[in-house]
């Protein structure tokens, strides 16, 4: 039974990243793109622990946990782009 509910999530953070890749290229403006580019490492850090779920191990958490990190000072150093034009003051 968890092995068809983990099927089923995958399927849905699939679809989710695929939603968000279409907005990172047809997005209105730079918010949006900005905004489908975080929530798609959240969808992989999702899928990240489902696939440790899936094989048992513990590995998996750990690396989801660096994606968070470079997902945030990423997403961050992007902004700051964005708004003043340059990342290192």
């Amino acid at each position: 039974m968890i092995e068809a509910a983990l099927i089923f999530a995958f399927g849905c953070y699939g679809l989710g990243l695929l939603a968000n890749l279409w907005r990172i290229t047809r997005g209105h403006d730079v918010a949006d793109r900005i905004l489908a580019l975080d929530t798609m490492v959240i969808n992989l850090i999702a899928m990240l622990i489902l696939y440790g779920i899936w094989q048992g191990t513990a590995v998996y958490y750990e690396a989801s946990m660096l994606v968070a990190m470079v997902g945030f000072v990423s997403t961050v150093a992007y902004c700051r782009f964005v708004l003043r034009g340059d990342i290192i003051e």
